[in-house]
This record gives C-alpha cells, structure tokens and sequence, in this order.
C-alpha cells in the first residue's frame, strides 16, 4: 500500500505538471523544486536556460525622477543620437554624414567657383573632400564675437546660406540648416580642415568632435583658393563605417548628371599609396542621362523641357524662385524615375513626384479619349501603367525648400508641386499634338499596360478568393493579435493565459515581429482526450490555425477533414514561446501546452522553435532602484546587493498585474528576457515512454513511479 505522504507528493507533482528525471541536470544553482518537477516532462532539458549575457543575475530597473531628466550639450548632441541627424547610426548613416561634406563643395561649384570636386576613399576607411571653391570663411566674425570657425565647425545651426532667397552668398543651396559640417565633425573619430581664402592658409584639427588645438593661420601666396577636409567616421558612433566604392561611384556620377559641367573625381585607395581613379563629367547634363540610359530600347524621343517660375507656397509665406527641368522618353523595355532638388536626389520624391503622376496621367488620359482610344467599359489609366514605360529624370532648384528632415529624402513645398503639375501638363500635351507618332506609340504603349495590369488583378483577386478559406480562418480566430512582419525568421508567438495577460503582453510586446495568442483556462490533455474530442476544442484548434503547420495525423483521419498535414515549411513562426504566470496553474497550463505540441505537431520540439518564458518570482524595492528575482537564490543575491537600506520584497505579480516596461524588461525583450529552449530527449522512445507514463492513461504505474523516484526531486519536509 502507497503511504500517504506520498500520496500528497502525487497531488502536487499532477499540479506543477510532472517529475523531474535527471537529478544531476537539476542540481544547478537557480532552479527551485516547483520547476524541477516541473522540467522533467518526458526528457524536456534545461538547455538554452538563460538567453541573456553570462554572469547577470538580475534585471534592475531605475527610478524615474526629476534627476532623471538629462540636457546633451555639445558633441554629445549628435554622438549620442546621430539617427536625429543622419537617419541611423548604420552604414547609411555614415554614407549621409559623407554626403553633407560633398554637398557643401557642390554649392561652391553650382555657384560658378571652381569645376572639379574630388572624393578620396583611404583603406583606414577615412574620406577626404577637396574643392576649388571661395574656401569657408573660418577668421573672426565681429558680428558674432567669435571666430567663424568654432561656428561652423562647432555650432549646430550656424552657417552662411539662411539668406538665399534674399541675395545671399548661396542662391540654390543644398545646404541649408547649418547642420551637415559641425554634425560630420562631431560624429567624427578626427576631422582636419586646410582652408586657402584671402591670401592665408588656414588649418583646424578635430577629435571626437571637440577642437584639438589651436587654428594655425599662414600667408599663402598661391592663387587657388578652396577648402580640404579630411575625417574618419567614429565607430563608437556609427555601428559601421566601411563606406563601399560603389556608394561613392553611384553618387558622383548623379551629381556629375544634374551638375553639368562640374567634373567629379573618386579616388580609392586600393593598397597603401595605390589608388584607383574615375572621373564623372555630363556636359550635357539630365538629357545626356536620359538618352544614354535609354540607348536603343527607346520607344519615342528624348524630350527635355525647362522653365522658371516664382511663386509662394501660402499668402503669408515668402515668394521664391524656381527652376525645373524634365528629360523624358518612354520604352517598352526598361524604365527609370529619378527626382532631384537642388541637387539632392530624393528617394521618396514628395512635390515633384506628386507632379509627375498627376501631369502624365491627365495628359494621357485627356489625348486618349479625344482619340477614342478606350474600349467600351475600361477604366481610366493609372500612374503605374504610365511608368511601366516611362524613363524620366527630374531636376529642380529653388531658392526656398521645405526637406521633410535633414535626410533631404522627399521635398513638399506646395508651390513647386502646383507650378511643376501646370507646367508639365502643358509642355506634354504640345508634345502630343507636335507629335503624332510619339503620341500614339505612347498611348498604345500605356494602354497595354493597362489591360495587362486589369487581366492580373483579376487574376489576383480570383486566386485570393482561392486562398481567402486559409487565411480567413486565422481572422477569425478571436482575440489572437498578429504581428506586422510577414518574414518568418523574425516572426515569434506568445502564448499567454487569460485576457488579462493577453493585455500587458499586447502592451509590453514590439508590434514589429511579437504576436500574441490567448487562451482560456486549462486546455483538454491531449494525451488522454479522444481525437474527436481534440478536433472539437476550439482554444486548442483556434492554436492549430494560428501556428499554420498543421497536425500529424498518422492515420487518424476520421473527423479530420480540412486539416492540413503537418508540414514545418507551413509554420508561420520563428519561435513559439509559451508564457504563464510563475504559478501552479500557470505550470500546469504550461504542461497541457507542451502536452498539446507533442501529441499534435512534435516537429516543433524536434526542431527546436518551441520555448518557455520564465517569469520573475520576486519583486524586490528599494530606493536605489527595482530588481527582479527569479529564483530564491537570486533573491538572496539581491538582498546581499541591497544590503541594510530599506527595500520591500513582494512575490512578482501575475502577468496580467504588471506594467508595460517591466513585462518588456522581462518577459518580452530578446536583450534581457530569459528563455527556456524546449529539447527532446536523444531517446526519442524514452521520450514517448515517459509522456505516457506521466500524462497519459495508465494512473496506476504513475502512482508507482512517484512513489518508488518522487522522493529524489523533492524534499518531503518543505511540501508537507
């Protein structure tokens, strides 16, 4: 006859969810006996125990206080935040700090001072820029009291092109904001600058961003005159700086075409004092891109239009002045579309972009029903037929410009985009009625375009209206919060317990690649409920749609109909995580979750995307600060740390009680979260033996195997 003592033991362990097997792999430092009965499910290994760094024992997390609240001054203003300026801290960062450089030497030469710009790449990755401008004006500036180099080298926002609407030194700058020099400086591992204006020769030396040393000023008797500056991008600001070749080679050569007659040099440094050189001159400017890009595969002629406007994008704003040129031809085999403004290219176009879809649409539209060109029932075109074939190239300079940020990606001055729309729309429907030929290549060119793109969309919707079942189903699935990322390799589930759960998780989580899935209470134990039943269980076939591999049927077809077979290439997630409360029932639950899996899809453990989140068990406070404990031993760790001073030790809240930050810090965070890597055992029979014997039908030998083992894994004393 069993005792009974141990028959509470039984009670216990069918609570936490199992019994631990390999005392040895339970004995580590930091695993309390509620897990360890709990860890031994059929072979299910501790591996992968701690996902964050070695040697860290606790998240702690800081008070919010007034001392909390921190003023960036000087360097630190854009070392500590260069995405602000440069749009990341990355490589592309990097490439936009280089491109502030360049720019400037383009204004100098755009004026009419100096034709020849070069770009050196080093192999120590640093750059170098050299023009044949006025050279920056860096002596005492009486009006300001201070010396002119310690402005626009060290002074966000100073600069000398805020008046070119007003007859200033720069009519149609790239620069504008008096941030792209003093911003690449500051990012800078060192920058020196060898300045030849006015007779002098001028030289300033940077590092870190602060100067290093004084200005040396010499008489230089040579007549050129113009600015060399050097620098090496920081790798503690930027996470790379080896800016690639072809970067450079890609951005002379499109300034060279929207700066005719301006030659650009790049010079690279391909072994110690070797250097590769290529050299970037259209004297013709956007129209000699055009036709060379299009070459034979044109279906019309290279049309260019230019014109000047002035103009003001509000009543009460400034008038401005505007200068617009278009290369345009179209082809039925290749196409190309390529805005810039004031020389910058912009990537995501704004006012130009919004002009030229608007301008080639109406005047196509317009010569197409004048021709009685659409069939009965057929749509108006669209921009995307138009520029299925259009090969176009827009250049435009103003005196005032509104950049979205200091990327100078995208431009949205409302009168550039009106005077543009006006002008372009004219211009081409002259072409069309000048040009017979072209304007009916064009438009039985945009009109095939278009009933191609029509058949697809059909196509589409009809194959979509195929797919919509599949899809729909994991729609519908109630309260299941997706994740905005489509890329599988970044895409992870929590399953979590409960609404309230559901809650803070949806709070804390990042809505980019974590997707949350509630369910409610204790699921069927899917190694003892009947098949049908498993079929019938909503919560746990809401789970199946929602992972979207599939079951392992293995001949269990009855019932089964519109149940895919398993298949892991179906599996719409990196990581399935399975996160409860540190509790009995939360173990509990998380046993018939695993139970769940290996019963229905074993693959998932087989190829290790199933995982457990571990939940802090203490909360523990004081006036330095919040830690969180996960063990009994890390709470005694802390409260060593802590020492004397008064704290507050509480037993960590449920899921569903925490706060957003602390579920983030915790839980949810792949920097600091701790993860649990669910194993098989090698002995998959052994595996499936245990599952049984533990979770399965055969109660009697469970009795006898916690009666005869139990007493290994827990001490009798602590649970009585």
């Amino acid at each position: 006859m069993i005792p009974p003592d141990i028959y509470r033991l039984y009670n216990i362990i069918l609570l936490y969810g199992g019994v631990v097997k390999q005392k040895k792999r339970l004995q580590r430092p930091g695993v309390d006996k509620a897990e360890k009965t709990w860890y031994y499910i059929c072979g299910i290994s501790i591996a992968g125990r701690r996902s964050r760094r070695q040697g860290k024992v606790m998240a702690k997390k800081q008070q919010y206080g007034n001392e909390s609240i921190t003023l960036l001054k000087g360097e630190d203003r854009v070392r500590k935040r260069p995405a602000v300026i440069f749009g990341s801290d990355s490589i592309e960062g990097c490439e936009h700090a280089a491109f502030e450089i360049i720019t400037n030497a383009i204004d100098e030469a755009r004026e009419g001072y100096g034709k020849k710009i070069t770009v050196v790449r080093y192999l120590d990755k640093s750059l170098e820029v050299r023009d044949m401008g006025r050279g920056i004006p860096v002596d005492w500036n009486a009006k300001e009291n201070r010396y002119n180099w310690e402005l626009v080298f060290c002074e966000l926002y100073a600069g000398g092109k805020y008046d070119s609407n007003s007859g200033g030194s720069y009519e149609y700058a790239l620069g504008l904001n008096g941030l792209g020099l003093v911003s690449t400086q500051y990012a800078s591992e060192y920058m020196t600058a060898e300045i030849k204006t006015g007779g002098f020769l001028y030289k300033l030396s940077f590092r870190k961003g602060r100067p290093d040393g004084e200005m040396v000023k010499e008489p230089y008797s040579g007549r050129d005159t113009g600015t060399t500056i050097r620098w090496r991008p920081d790798p503690e600001v930027f996470t790379d700086i080896d800016i690639p070749a072809e970067y450079f080679t890609e951005s002379l050569k499109r300034q060279a075409v929207v700066n005719d007659g301006v030659t650009f040099i790049f010079k690279n440094e391909i072994s110690s004092g070797r250097f590769e050189t290529q050299t970037f001159l259209y004297t013709g400017g956007i129209d000699q891109y055009v036709t060379e890009f299009a070459g034979e595969d044109a279906l019309t002629s290279v049309r260019s239009f230019s014109a000047e406007r002035t103009g003001r994008d509000a009543e009460d704003r400034p008038e401005y002045k505007l200068k617009m040129r278009f290369a345009v031809c179209f082809s039925d085999k290749k196409t190309l579309k390529e805005y810039y403004h004031n020389s910058s290219p912009l990537e995501y176009g704004g006012s130009p972009d919004a002009a030229v879809k608007s301008a080639f649409v109406s005047a196509i539209d317009k010569y197409l029903k004048n021709e009685n060109k659409y069939t009965k029932g057929e749509g108006k075109i669209s921009f995307s037929d138009v520029e299925d074939s259009l090969i176009l190239v827009s250049s435009s300079f103003s005196t005032m410009t509104s950049y979205e940020n200091q990327t100078k990606k995208a431009i949205n001055n409302k009168f550039i985009r009106d005077a543009m729309t006006d002008y372009l729309k004219t211009q081409l429907e002259i072409w069309f009625m000048e040009n017979r030929l072209d304007a009916q290549k064009i438009a039985d060119r945009v009109l095939i375009n278009m009933r191609s793109r029509v058949r697809a969309e059909a196509t589409r919707q009809a194959t979509k209206k195929t797919l919509a079942a599949g899809r729909s189903m994991v729609d519908r699935v109630e309260k299941f919060v997706d994740c905005r990322s489509r890329d599988v390799s970044e895409r992870e589930i929590f399953i979590v317990e409960g609404d309230s759960a559901l809650g803070a998780c949806k709070q804390a989580r990042d809505g980019s690649f974590q997707a949350i899935m509630p369910i409610r209470g204790k699921i069927l134990n899917c190694l003892k409920a009947d098949f049908h039943r498993i079929l019938a269980s909503d919560v746990i076939m809401d789970l199946v749609r929602v992972l979207g591999c599939g079951i392992e049927l293995r001949g269990r077809t009855k019932g089964a109909k519109g149940i895919q077979e398993f298949s892991l290439d179906n599996l719409r997630w990196r990581r399935v995580i399975i996160c409860t409360d540190a509790d009995v029932d939360g173990y509990q639950i998380r046993t018939l979750v695993l139970a769940m899996i290996y019963a229905l899809m074993p693959g998932l453990i087989y190829e290790g995307r199933v995982f457990i989140a571990e939940s802090p068990l203490y909360e523990i406070t004081s006036k330095d600060g919040v830690w969180f404990a996960y063990n009994e031993q890390e709470k005694a760790d802390a409260l060593s740390q802590i020492g004397d001073k008064k704290r507050t030790v509480q037993r960590s809240k449920g899921l569903g009680e925490n706060d957003a930050d602390m579920m983030w810090m915790t839980t949810m965070n792949p920097a600091t979260r701790r993860l649990i890597k669910v194993n098989p055992d090698p002995d998959s029979e052994e595996m499936a033996r245990m599952f049984e014997l533990l979770l399965g039908d055969d109660l009697q030998g469970r009795k006898d195997y916690i009666a005869v083992n139990g007493s290994k894994y827990i001490d009798l004393t602590d649970v009585m």
